[in-house]
């Protein structure tokens, strides 16, 4: 007992240091706050790049990802398109442990950030633009939420899967992949 307390200070020490901590150092993988909805599957650059151009995304912009997997999404929106700033979400720790460290290696980390939530009970009020990939009833489940929490003129952006009946703005076709566009309406 005593020789791992001590193995963890010296890890705690060198982590603390800059220095990298020896793999026994690294820390327990941490499971998933439920099962998650989908498995990841990663968005090819240039689908990100066609979501991000088509949501007009600028330097006003806060971004939000949902289902944010290795971060590429906000990575590119903060670094590539000069957004504000940007926020992954993903119920996997695994997967924001990579974001982070693919944050920490592309230079915004002072930028973005990646939150361990579930989706469907994050606030996103303060996004100008959301992306997903997502499956079909999962964008439908979330419409509604979507509809509640933004902004009149905020964007969503959808890599594969439309939202049943919510009829998109625009519709592309990325290399035989569909990204779809809406625009969130004015409130009645």
């Amino acid at each position: 007992m005593k020789r791992a307390i001590h193995l963890s200070i010296f890890a705690f020490m060198l982590v603390g240091s800059g220095v990298a901590a020896p793999a026994f150092a690294q820390p327990a993988t941490q499971a998933p706050l439920r099962q998650p909805d989908v498995i990841y599957v990663p968005t090819p650059p240039e689908v990100v790049t066609a979501m991000l151009k088509v949501a007009k995304v600028g330097k006003d912009d806060v971004v939000y990802d949902l289902g944010s997997g290795d971060g590429r999404i906000v990575i590119a929106a903060v670094k590539e398109f000069g957004a504000s700033r940007g926020t992954g979400i993903d119920i996997n720790p695994v997967r924001i442990s990579e974001a982070n460290e693919n944050a920490q290696k592309a230079g915004v980390s002072d930028k973005v950030r990646f939150l361990n939530q579930d989706l469907f009970e994050t606030n996103l009020s303060e996004a100008t633009v959301v992306t997903l990939y997502l499956l079909p009833s999962l964008n439908v489940k979330l419409m509604p939420k979507l509809l509640a929490e933004l902004k009149p003129g905020s964007r969503v952006v959808s890599h594969s899967f439309d939202m049943g009946d919510w009829k998109p703005d625009q519709t592309l076709d990325v290399n035989g992949r569909a990204v779809y566009f809406w625009t969130i309406p004015a409130k009645r």
